[in-house]
C-alpha cells in the first residue's frame, strides 16, 4: 500500500493446521483493498494465494467485520501504517476478537506500541469499546490516525528505572475468584523482586464473555513492557 508494488503471495500459511486465509486474514486483506483501492484476485477464506495491486491511499471512516474472534488487533497493524501516508485524519473502527492467544491484545497496542511509535511521529488513539474473548468474539476497537509525513528515528538503548509494576486480571461469565487466585499467585511470585505490585480486579459484563486474562504492566522510564496470559478451557 505504501510503496504501491504490486505483489503476489503463494503457500500462505501451508505448514498451519489449517492452512491459507482465516477469517482474519482474509478481513485484513479486504481492510487493505478498500483503504488503497487495491485489485485483489484470490481473496477468499481457505486461498493459499493471492495477487495484490495497490491504489492510491485514502483517508476516510472505515468499518471492518471479522465475523469470528479472529484478532482484530492484527487488522488494524495491517492497515494503520498505510494511513500515515493518508492525505487526511482517518477512524478505523474492527470488530471482532480484542484478546487472542497468538495476537497482542488491545491493551498492548495501546500502553507499549502506541506511546513508542508517538515517540516517531505517528498520532494515533485506539480505544476498545468491547472485549472479545474466543470463541464468542463481539469484541470492537475504534482508532483514529493522522497523517504522519515522515517517521522519527526511535532509540531504544537503554530501558530506564522501573517506575511502577502492576498486575491486572480481568474476567467476563466467569466466577471472581479465579482472578483473585490470580493475583494473588503473581503478587506471591513477583512482588518481592518488582519491589511491589499493585493489583486491580476489572469484572466485565457477563455478555462479554465467558473470557479471562491476566496482563502484567512494568512502566519502566524509557518503555513500557506488558506480558499477558489468555485462560482456556482444560
Amino acid at each position: 500500500m505504501i510503496t504501491g508494488t504490486p505483489f503476489r503471495i503463494e503457500r500462505i500459511r501451508a505448514g498451519r493446521a489449517k492452512p491459507g486465509l482465516l477469517r482474519q486474514h482474509l478481513t485484513a486483506v479486504n481492510a487493505a483493498a478498500t483503504i488503497c483501492g487495491a485489485e485483489v484476485s484470490g481473496a477468499e477464506l481457505g486461498a493459499r494465494q493471492l495477487v495484490f495491486r495497490p491504489g492510491a491511499i485514502r483517508a476516510g471512516d472505515y468499518r471492518f467485520a471479522i465475523g469470528s474472534a479472529g484478532s482484530a488487533t492484527l487488522v488494524l497493524q495491517t492497515v494503520l501504517p498505510a494511513l500515515w501516508h493518508a492525505a487526511g485524519p482517518s477512524t478505523v473502527a474492527v470488530s471482532g476478537g480484542t484478546h487472542n492467544s497468538a495476537a497482542p491484545p488491545a491493551d498492548f497496542l495501546q500502553a507499549v506500541w502506541l506511546p513508542l511509535m508517538a515517540r516517531m511521529g505517528a498520532a494515533m488513539r485506539l480505544d476498545l469499546l468491547r472485549h472479545g474473548f474466543y470463541p464468542a468474539g463481539g469484541g470492537e476497537l475504534v482508532a483514529q490516525v493522522a497523517p504522519c509525513p515522515a517517521l522519527r528515528p526511535l532509540w531504544l538503548a537503554d530501558r530506564g528505572a522501573l517506575q511502577q509494576a502492576s498486575a491486572q486480571a480481568v474476567f467476563a461469565g466467569l466466577p471472581a475468584e479465579i482472578a483473585k487466585r490470580e493475583l494473588a499467585v503473581l503478587e506471591a511470585s513477583l512482588a518481592a523482586q518488582l519491589g511491589g505490585l499493585e493489583t486491580e480486579l476489572l469484572g466485565l459484563p457477563a455478555r462479554e464473555g465467558p473470557g479471562n486474562l491476566v496482563m502484567v504492566r512494568l512502566a519502566y522510564a524509557g518503555l513500557t513492557g506488558l506480558f499477558s496470559r489468555l485462560a482456556r478451557r482444560v
